[in-house]
C-alpha cells in the first residue's frame, strides 16, 4: 500500500492533466509529494523514501518552470519528462546501491532479513522490472508522441498494461524467492 501512496503524485498528475492543465497538474502532483514527504519527516516511526524525495524534487521543479515561465507544453511532452524523470530516480537508486523498494520492503519483513543477500538481490531485481515498466512508459509516450496515427488508446493501454504486470510481479516475486531456502547473510556464499 505505501508503495501506491508513493505514486499518488503521478497518478494525480494523470488523472488531473487534461482537465487543469499541465501547470497546475504538476503543481498539484508537487502539492502530493510535498504533503507525503512533510508525513514522513514529521513522524518519528518514518523516513523518507528515495522516490517520494525524487518525485518532489521532480514535479516541484517542473511546476515552478511552468508557473514561471507561463509555458504552455503539450501534455504528451510533459508526460515524457514526467516519466523519463521516474526512469531517472528508479534507475539511479539501483545505480547507487540503494534501490528504492528497500525502504517499502523494510516496512514489512523482519530486521533480521535485510541483510541478507537475498533481501538485497530481490530487491534490486524489483527495481529494475519497475525500471523496465517504467522504460515501456517513455516508449508509449514517444509512440503517442511522434506517431499521431496511433491511436492514444493504443498509448494507455500499453502504459496500463506495463504498470498492471509490474506490480503484479511485485507481488509475486518475493513470495516465490521466500520458499527457495534459509535466507543467507550478506557475504555469505549462497549455494
Amino acid at each position: 500500500m505505501n508503495l501506491l501512496l508513493a505514486f499518488s503524485p503521478f497518478i494525480a498528475f494523470a488523472l488531473l492533466e487534461r482537465f487543469a492543465g499541465v501547470a497546475w497538474a504538476l503543481t498539484l502532483a508537487a502539492l502530493v509529494s510535498l504533503a507525503i514527504v512533510a508525513r514522513d519527516v514529521l513522524s518519528p516511526a518514518r523516513h523518507v523514501k528515495l522516490l517520494e524525495l525524487g518525485s518532489l524534487v521532480l514535479f516541484g521543479g517542473l511546476a515552478i518552470v511552468a508557473l514561471a515561465s507561463g509555458a504552455n507544453w503539450p501534455v504528451l511532452m510533459v508526460r515524457l519528462w514526467v516519466d523519463v524523470g521516474l526512469c531517472a530516480i528508479v534507475l539511479g537508486s539501483v545505480l547507487i546501491g540503494r534501490p528504492f523498494t528497500l525502504a517499502y520492503a523494510k516496512e514489512r519483513v523482519a530486521p533480521e532479513l535485510w541483510k541478507t543477500q537475498r533481501f538485497e538481490r530481490t530487491n534490486r531485481t524489483l527495481s529494475l522490472v519497475w525500471f523496465l515498466a517504467f522504460v515501456v512508459l517513455v516508449l508509449a509516450d514517444l509512440l503517442m508522441l511522434y506517431v499521431p496515427q496511433v491511436p492514444l488508446a493504443v498509448g494507455v493501454g500499453i502504459t496500463l498494461a506495463s504498470l498492471v504486470a509490474a506490480f503484479r510481479f511485485s507481488r509475486w516475486y518475493p513470495s516465490r524467492v521466500a520458499v527457495s531456502g534459509p535466507p543467507e547473510k550478506v557475504g555469505e556464499d549462497p549455494q
